[in-house]
This record gives C-alpha cells, sequence and structure tokens, in this order.
C-alpha cells in the first residue's frame, strides 16, 4: 500500500472477514436440535423427530470449499443457508423493493427447514430466534485487538449487507469499536453494488481513493477496486471462494494493495504494516501509533 498516499478510512467487510460465521452458526443449529429432541414437554411429529435424531454433527457443519464451484456441491445445512444469503445479495436489484438480511436469513431458514424435512422440529417463535444467530457471531482470534489498535490512526466502519441492528448487535456482543457502522441498507443496495462503495465514502465526507476496503473475499475487494478503493486483503480459513489460479493471478495482477495471509495474525498484523507497533492481545481494545487516540465512539448513520 502506498506509503504516500494512505486512506484515511478502513472499511471492513464483516461476515468471514471479521467473524467466524462458520463456527458460530453451525454451534447454534446442532445446540437448538439437540435442545428440541431432548426437551421434556416436546411433541415432535414422529418422523421429524426421526429425521432430526438422524443429523450427525457433519449434516450441520459448513466444510470449507476448495473451489467456488464446489459452494453449490457442499450438502450440509450452514453452508446451504449462507449460499442462499450470497445468492440473494449478488442478485438483488437495487430498484426493486428492499429486503433486509434479516428478512432472507429467516425466510431461507424455513425454506431450508422444509427442505430437509424438519420444518416442526421449532416453533415459529424458535425459528425466529435462530434465524438472529447471525447477529452474534463471534470474532476471529485479532480482530478486537486488530480494530481497536487501527481506531488510534483511522476511521474505521463496517461495509456489510448485513442490515443496521445485526451490525450493532454484533459489535456489542464481540468488542468491535467501530467509528461508524455502514450497511447496505443505508444505501437500499448490496455488494457488490457500487451504490454500496460510493455511498459509503460519501458519508463519510471522502473520495473513494481515500478509503481502504479490507475483505477476506477477493470479489468483494475487485469490486471495490472498482470504485476506486484501496484494498486490503486478510486471508481467513475457507472464506476464499475464488479458485487457486484466480487467487495467483490476483496477485501477480498487484491490484491488492496490501496481502495479509493465513497464518500471519489477521487485523493485528494490519495495524503493524500500518506502523502501529504497540498491537495489544486481545480483550485490552486498545492500541497506540502515531497520531494515537481514544474511542471516538459509535455512528450508524455515518455522523461523527
Amino acid at each position: 500500500m502506498s506509503t504516500t498516499t494512505p486512506p484515511k478510512a478502513l472499511l471492513f467487510d464483516v461476515f468471514g472477514t471479521v467473524v467466524d460465521w462458520r463456527s458460530t452458526v453451525t454451534n447454534a443449529l446442532i445446540s437448538q436440535c439437540s435442545s428440541a429432541l431432548s426437551a421434556p414437554d416436546a411433541t415432535l411429529p414422529p418422523t421429524v423427530r426421526s429425521r432430526a435424531s438422524t443429523l450427525s454433527p457433519e449434516d450441520w457443519v459448513r466444510q470449507p470449499p476448495l473451489l467456488r464451484h464446489q459452494q453449490q456441491q457442499e450438502g450440509r445445512f450452514a453452508q446451504q443457508w449462507r449460499t442462499s444469503y450470497l445468492h440473494f445479495t449478488t442478485t438483488h436489484d437495487p430498484a426493486s423493493t428492499f429486503i433486509s438480511v434479516d428478512e432472507h436469513h429467516h425466510t431461507s431458514l424455513r425454506t431450508l427447514l422444509d427442505e430437509w424435512q424438519i420444518s416442526d422440529l421449532w416453533t415459529p417463535a424458535q425459528v425466529h430466534a435462530l434465524s438472529l444467530t447471525w447477529h452474534y457471531l463471534d470474532p476471529w482470534p485479532d480482530s478486537s485487538a486488530g480494530i481497536s489498535a487501527l481506531n488510534t490512526r483511522f476511521t474505521t466502519a463496517t461495509l456489510s449487507n448485513g442490515n443496521v441492528s445485526l451490525l450493532a448487535d454484533m459489535a456489542t456482543h464481540a468488542d468491535l469499536r467501530w467509528t461508524h457502522i455502514f450497511s447496505s441498507e443505508h444505501f437500499k443496495a448490496y455488494k457488490p453494488s457500487p451504490l454500496v462503495y460510493d455511498g459509503a465514502a460519501r458519508k463519510l465526507g471522502l473520495s473513494t481513493g481515500e478509503c481502504a476496503l479490507v475483505a477476506a473475499h477477493l470479489a468483494d475487494l475487485k469490486a471495490a477496486r472498482g470504485c476506486g478503493y484501496q484494498t486490503v486483503y486478510v486471508e481467513r480459513g475457507g472464506e476464499e471462494g475464488w479458485g487457486a489460479g484466480e487467487v495467483e493471478e490476483a496477485r501477480r495482477e498487484g491490484w491488492v494493495d496490501m496481502w495479509v495471509g493465513a497464518g500471519e495474525d489477521g487485523f493485528r498484523e494490519v495495524a503493524r504494516r500500518f506502523g502501529i507497533l504497540d498491537v495489544v492481545g486481545d480483550g485490552d481494545g486498545e492500541g497506540e501509533g502515531e497520531g494515537g487516540g481514544g474511542d471516538k465512539g459509535v455512528s450508524s448513520d455515518g455522523a461523527k
């Protein structure tokens, strides 16, 4: 990344980049299934009880695909839920009625329960509560400390397809001290629409060239780059949708300004490369660097 024109703001993709959706979602599914089957007052239809009882942890858990096309071949419940979200956001027409990610997660969960023949495993209220698991995803080990360190020099913000209430709950749950929460909901469009990338920069009063997107997905970064953003790639296990050849080609082409590989300490390494030397461990919540600062507060609408 250029040292002569560093970004003024770092905007973060969230699902998979900042939080480990896979472990949180699959653990919730397994736990809630076990609770439903063992509840003393449960009156489950015999066919549903039989079907749910035969599901192994592997049936719920999403296995990371090796190649992009393999995502559609994965038969695991959590992967199908995630894939439905990816299809929903990438095919959304900004000219159509906006539907929030919360609404989609609830609707797609009900559809999957029907397809898996376990629609009566939980009550409607329990299904709705389970759909909100995405509000409380656990962070990667470096996320909280790394973001707090980066706050000492940059404006930090989410730039996620998740709705505002989801991102706010997640920030509290995972101790993510953003200075701003930006959601696709603000722009009535979903990434990779330019409306999202351009709109976030405008809310900050910056040009897109003064912003950098931090993401674990090269497709997201490429779309942001097309809008003028600088780019920071932080590799997370199982998250990249591009094949190995496409990844290597992107690296050779050089349009990723900073590349942090797997096992390189994620956001803490990003902070180190920006010269923020004192990157604290998990739980401390602060870092120091040139132009340091404290808690800037959180805004969900772009106002300082």
